[in-house]
């Protein structure tokens, strides 16, 4: 039994993009027709070979219908015109982002918090991301969420929410049985031991 048709998962990059192999894995991935967003997420790359890797996946991204997503930097997103971008609540202000960005794509991360919800929603972010829902190893430092605190933003704030944290085969139906609109997705696609990404999301129905 399908639990939606639409595409429901916001997949994030690995932390290092290294080989051709990886676009290849991507657009198998992206073939699925599972994906709505695609967020580009290198802490550690310096920012010429950034911009590189972020015009590929743009192409592969365009190709498939996907919005393409930078982290932190709505300077980047400009540059390579991605579809927009996302900040951390330590990242630059939404204000001051949609001013560089106009009407792009802006996501704020909300922790495990109804009033950052809504304070989201004030300053005119087009998403809401909550997390962490279960363990990750993708971030350092987490901040654990709770279904009870989805449930109430979905009722009291118009906006899409992506489930963020650990989120594999074995959790995710619970989260879009409580209406989380998108569900983030790492480790699970690129760090599978037993299946290839295009494997992993293939169990995902």
């Amino acid at each position: 039994m399908k639990i939606r048709n639409k595409k429901f998962i916001y997949l994030i990059s690995p932390n290092k993009i290294t080989d051709k192999l990886f676009y290849k894995n991507l657009n198998l991935v992206l073939q699925s027709n599972k994906v709505k967003f695609f967020q580009l997420r290198l802490k550690k790359e310096n920012i010429k070979k950034t911009i590189i890797i972020a015009r590929k996946i743009l192409d592969i991204c365009k190709k498939h219908k996907v919005k393409f997503i930078i982290n932190d930097n709505p300077y980047l997103a400009l540059k390579v015109n991605a579809d927009g971008c996302h900040l951390g609540q330590k990242d630059m202000d939404i204000v001051k982002a949609k001013k560089i960005l106009k009407d792009k794509i802006i996501g704020i991360t909300c922790h495990n918090s109804v009033n950052l919800a809504k304070k989201a929603l004030l300053s005119g972010a087009n998403y809401i991301a909550l997390g962490a829902f279960y363990k990750t190893r993708t971030k350092k430092k987490i901040f654990k969420a709770e279904i009870k605190t989805l449930n109430k933003i979905k009722k009291t704030i118009n906006l899409p929410v992506v489930a963020i944290g650990g989120i594999n085969e074995k959790n995710y139906k619970k989260l879009l049985l409580n209406k989380a609109d998108f569900l983030a997705m790492s480790g699970y696609i690129w760090n599978n031991k037993k299946l290839k990404p295009y494997q992993a999301i293939k169990n995902l129905i």
